[in-house]
């Protein structure tokens, strides 16, 4: 039943458990028949909860988590961690880190499914049934227990191609005569925002004829040679190495949003951490370390 109303509909849960969605749709209609009541509304094109079924759930929820913590207590530490680990995280930071981590953990774990589901949007992790999500952010709000996992830096870059047609760019305020490609995304303004080691911190007012979502697709426009991007350190800290992009301004620290920025582990407040989400959490924290992270500013690991 908590499957089913986490993932929205009887066909995700018995993707989730790898069962018939019919075998699905026999538990629930045992269980409403046991009840008396409905504990979903459904059409063929939605399922909610009814106002029985929120009050049933939100009483039987703390009792399993507590039957599965009791089953890995029992177990202790010779057990394995099992079962299927919903993991989300952006497109570009699944993509370039987590992707690459994977064979190793899938070594160290190899009875955990992972089931990672990028996106580009902050899915809601209770009505998604998502295990841990990882976002970059500064420190994250609400009603989720948050990890920090590694500090992000961002770099301001362009391709030799666009530099050699369109000029240098010596300094940040340059910029407002440059084609800069910028984020699509909510929360982002048009100013891009510097800080040296000598003062407290400016902003550039920033243009141009190109503004993208996904930042996989813009470090794309920027190799060729769209315009200027703005770009986290893990996804492009081997083009600066390699010179297939140039960071314009390596004595400056930039952002498009705030200089407190990090990469977060994400999970429910629930009474115990299951330990497939537990040693995923300590393996990112353990090995993303070992992620190429580093900046022309400070030559070390972010």
């Amino acid at each position: 039943m908590l499957l089913v109303h986490r993932h929205g509909s009887i066909a995700g849960a018995a993707r989730a458990l790898d069962v018939d969605p019919s075998s699905v749709s026999r538990t629930v209609a045992t269980v409403e028949a046991d009840l008396g009541v409905r504990v979903f509304h459904r059409t063929t094109r939605s399922l909610r909860l009814s106002d029985e079924g929120k009050t049933y759930l939100a009483r039987l929820e703390p009792l399993i988590e507590e039957f599965e913590a009791a089953q890995e207590e029992a177990r202790g530490t010779r057990g394995k961690p099992t079962g299927v680990l919903r993991l989300t995280a952006s497109v570009a930071f699944a993509d370039r880190v987590i992707i690459p981590l994977l064979s190793a953990f899938q070594s160290l774990y190899p009875e955990i499914i992972v089931d990672l589901q990028s996106s580009d949007t902050n899915l809601d992790l209770v009505e998604n049934g998502i295990d841990l999500a990882i976002r970059l952010a500064p420190a994250p709000k609400g009603d989720v227990i948050s990890t920090r996992l590694m500090p992000t830096q961002y770099r301001v870059v362009a391709s030799p191609n666009y530099l050699k047609e369109h000029g240098l760019v010596d300094h940040p305020s340059d910029l407002t005569e440059a084609n800069c490609i910028r984020f699509a995304l909510p929360g982002i303004s048009g100013a891009w925002h510097f800080r040296d080691r000598k003062d407290s911190g400016f902003e550039v007012e920033v243009s141009g004829n190109l503004m993208i979502s996904n930042a996989l697709a813009l470090r794309h426009a920027a190799h060729e040679g769209l315009g200027v991007a703005i770009l986290a350190n893990w996804l492009i800290d081997r083009d600066i190495h390699s010179g297939a992009l140039i960071d314009l301004f390596p004595h400056y620290e930039c952002t498009a949003t705030t200089f407190d920025t990090a990469a977060w582990a994400l999970y429910t407040n629930r009474t115990y951490l299951p330990r497939k989400v537990r040693v995923m959490i300590d393996f990112l924290k353990d090995n993303l370390g070992s992620v190429d992270n580093r900046t022309t500013l400070s030559a070390s690991p972010a």
